[in-house]
This record gives C-alpha cells, structure tokens and sequence, in this order.
C-alpha cells in the first residue's frame, strides 16, 4: 500500500481576471510534516482551501485523493470528517468561551440533547495534556496568550480525530519560546503518525522540521526538495520562491542622517484597563532626519503601546511626557493633531487596524488624507483615481485594478496599501509597527527598498521589529525595549544579536 496520504492533481481555481491556481500537483506522505512556500501571492492559502472545502468541489479544477479515495468536499465540516484539519493564521476561537466550550464547539459531547460537562472537561484535560498545555478547561479564551490559543486550536483538531493537519503561518505572532513550542509538538505529532502541512514565511523554521519542501511560484508547483536527502539551505528556498537569488537579504543605503526631526522626553503611560499598571516608564527617544531607528524588544516589551500612545494617545491612559518637532513642543494629543503635525503610525495588525478590507484600494490608500483629493468636502474622483495610480506603481502594488477590494490582495500588497495611506498624508516621521510580518522575503525586500527611499528623502523612521537580523540589517540606531523601558541604546554598526539579547534578558536572569 502507498504510503501517500494526499494527493492534489492538476488543481487550477481562477478568480475573476486572476488565476490564482495552475495546474498544481502536490502530495504529502504519511507521518511527515510537508512545507509550502512560496512569495506572497503564489498561492498557498488558495490551495489549502480549494483542499479543505473552503471552495466547494466545482469551484475549481482537478481532482483531491486522500487516504486513496477521490473527495469532492463541498464544505470544511466533510473535509473535517475524514480527518482533514485546517489552523487559519487568524485564528477560529471564540474569546469570551471557554476552551472546553471552543474544543467541542459544533462538535458538543452531549447526552439526549444535554451537554455532558463531566466528559467534556475530562476530555479537554486529556487533549491539553497531549499538547503540554497546563490550563484549566474553564479558562476563557480572551485570558490567554497568542501563543497558548495555537494550542488550544491544536487540541480542537485533536478532537476531532485528525490525521492530517493543515497550519497557515502558525507562528507569525508568536515569540521564539511559544514558535519552539509549537514546532516541537509538530515534531511530536509526526511521531504518533499526524501528518502536517506547514504553511510559513519564516525559513528558518521551515528547515527545522520539514520532512519535504514544496514550492510554490506565480500560482504553479515549481519543484519539490526532500530534506531528507539533501540538505536544503534558505538560499536555494528563496531561489526557487522569487525565481532569482537575492545576495542581499537587505538592500545597501548610503545614510545622510541630519539633525533630530522628532523627540519624546520623559514618556510615560498606563495601561487603559489596569489602571495602576504601568506599560511606557520614563521614554527618552528620538530620530533624525533621514534616520532610521529601530525598537526591539520581546513581545509584551511594551513597543506597541509607546508606539500608539505617541500617535495620537490611541492607546493607554494618564499619559505624561512632552513630544517636539523640529525642537519645538507639539501637540500629539489626538489622532488628528498628530497627523497634522507630521506624524504616520502604521499598525502592526494591518486587516483590523490598517486597512478598511471590504474597501477597494483607492478608499482606502486615500483615507487618511482626504482633504487632499477633495473640493469643498465632496471627492474629487479623477483626482483621487489619478493618486492611487500613482502609489500603486510607485510601491509596485500587484492588482487587477485600483478597484480591487484590499480583502483580495496579498499581506505583502495589503502592508503596501497600508505605507501608501500613510505616505499619501505626506508626513515627516513614519512609526512602522512590525512592517513586515507574515509577508514573504520577496515582498520583505521591496519594504525594505521603500524604507530607504523614504529615509533619503529626510523622513524619519521608527521601526518596529521582533525579527533581530531585520532591526540589523535595516536600522542606523537601535533602542532595546524591556517591560516598558528603554535597556539599551546603540549605532546599529557596534550591534550584534547576542549583544542586543543581552540587554532585553540580563535583568529578567537577575530578577528571576
């Protein structure tokens, strides 16, 4: 008997005026743990949706195999049936339920109508243990991390009797400890015969666990590399993923840093909840012109919510400290002084925070500088046409037209809409939050690219990063934030990671 678990033949699915699916043949064997990657926009998630019944049998063309039998889903619960599960990276669990009541939800262990609460419990117990989760089965969803509700969606596949587990982008908001967690119970499932599909950008991850390597390009199967055979470096992945060698993961610039445009002295906020928490203590930071600085820092550091509070106090409460411009005090008291005086914020959650999705392009690059397409309050359309255009070729934003919904677009085309908005408002200082997360190293190149040109025009950039070699390779100067301070301040030439992670643990090491 073969030991192949899926098969997907010839799968081709066309969207109006796109084809996002060629002729795509892909397999998985049994007990492996099988990659797809590809650039933004290749197909990946496509292709694990026409799978998993997303879109209906009949929606697309070509044929699905799998434990050897021809399946025509027309919906996620058949594909769920034969034990075929998917993880969206937003994830599917309900905040305010339990995770006994999102484990079994839909899937309720009840007698005569009635839910059984002592097996339910007795069971989520036991699906914790299989995941190391050390939770209490009435836990609410909305008091956990990221990291632990990755879990939890984990659990719920494992009730329901999966074989064969599909991950998009399973650790793109996860941190290094929660990501080595996650990979190590993959690796533990691959040993008690679950096969895994794992869909990431990150490479290095990719390499750690993959069994096999498939690659996608353009909406085709470029090639399929065997790790066990070979030994695969991330340059021969991203070879086969933009078509090209890229020798430079960031792209060279000649700095022409001037005097300090922005300043925050004596920053300090609170958390808008816990009032008696404090989340920015004490912030001394600036940035010159054409500079580029970056923030780095552990997740839950605390470089979202100073980032926030600075724009416009969108986030936290009995905010103190003074912000000047140009060495000027300035007001950044809302939202809308703080785009008036030159200030640009660009959320780290681009589909909840950045981007009006069932939107098209033009609305929503727009948005934030509307003034300026319009005559005594109504929109100037030719105007505000003839301006998308232009920061749709100026960003090399890949659509079908202006008027396509963001909702339809690529992450690494959507971040673009995001830093179109942001640059169409004109402003001088560009707080960037995570610009680059979730989206491909092609895509991330051309961010980077864009970054730089906006740095030689005089614009100062704050830049906010998890990734270590991207603060590196992309930063003038760096500040380390730790539990809502500032740690550490350096000229990115004098960094290095081992000395930037020194100044985020030492004091937790001492503390601890």
């Amino acid at each position: 008997m073969s030991d192949v678990i899926l098969e997907m033949r010839n799968i081709t699915k066309i969207f109006p005026g796109v084809k996002a699916l060629d002729n795509v043949s892909f397999s998985v064997t049994q007990g492996e743990i099988h990659a797809l990657v590809g650039e933004n926009g290749a197909g990946k998630s496509t292709l694990m949706k026409v799978l998993s019944g997303v879109y209906p049998h009949g929606t697309y063309d070509g044929d699905i195999y799998f434990l050897g039998k021809e399946c025509r889903f027309q919906d996620i619960h058949q594909s769920e049936e034969v034990g075929l599960v998917i993880i969206h990276q937003e994830l599917a669990l309900v905040p305010l339920l339990s995770i006994a009541e999102n484990l079994f939800l839909g899937n309720e262990r009840a007698k005569n109508g009635v839910i059984d609460w002592n097996e339910s419990f007795s069971k989520t117990k036991e699906l914790l243990d299989k995941v190391g989760l050390h939770e209490l089965p009435s836990t609410l969803i909305t008091n956990m991390g990221v990291g632990k509700q990755q879990l939890v969606e984990i659990a719920k596949a494992l009730a329901k009797k999966v074989k064969l587990l599909i991950l998009d982008e399973p650790t793109a908001s996860l941190n290094d400890d929660d990501s080595e967690k996650l990979l190590g119970l993959l690796l533990q499932l691959k040993e008690n015969g679950i096969s895994s599909i794992l869909i990431s950008h990150k490479l290095s991850e990719v390499n750690k666990v993959a069994d096999s390597i498939t690659i996608l390009r353009d909406g085709a199967t470029i090639e399929t590399l065997d790790c066990r055979k070979d030994k695969i470096t991330e340059d021969r992945i991203i070879r086969g993923m933009v078509g090209r060698d890229l020798t430079h993961r960031f792209p060279p610039r000649d700095s022409k840093i001037g005097e300090v445009i922005f300043e925050v002295r004596d920053w300090n906020v609170y958390h808008p909840i816990h009032a008696d928490r404090k989340v920015s203590t004490d912030i001394n930071i600036n940035v010159h012109k054409g500079e580029v600085v970056g923030i780095s820092g552990l997740m839950g550091a605390g470089r979202t919510e100073l980032a926030m509070s600075i724009f416009g106090r969108s986030y936290g409460t009995r905010i103190s400290g003074k912000a000047y411009r140009n060495g000027k005090e300035t007001d950044i008291s809302t939202i809308d002084k703080a785009i008036s005086n030159g200030i640009a914020y660009a959320t780290e959650d681009r589909k909840a925070y950045g981007l009006v999705l069932i939107q098209e392009i033009k609305d929503n690059i727009t948005l934030a500088n509307l003034e300026a397409i319009s005559e005594r309050g109504v929109i100037n359309e030719p105007k505000e046409m003839a301006a998308t255009s232009e920061y749709r070729d100026k960003l090399n934003i890949k659509c079908s037209s202006i008027r396509q919904l963001a909702l339809n677009l690529s992450g690494g085309n959507q971040q673009k809409v995001v830093l179109s908005k942001w640059l169409f408002a004109n402003p001088d200082i560009l707080i960037l939050d995570e610009p680059t997360r979730g989206i491909d190293v092609g895509a991330k190149y051309e961010i980077y690219t864009i970054i730089n040109r906006l740095a030689s025009e005089g614009k100062g950039i704050i830049f906010i990063s998890s990734e270590l070699p991207e603060i590196l390779g992309i930063c003038d100067r760096i500040y380390v934030m730790r539990e809502g301070k500032i740690v550490g301040e350096m000229p990115a030439k004098e960094a290095s990671q081992e000395k930037v992670m020194k100044y985020i643990m030492t004091e937790q090491e001492v503390m601890g």
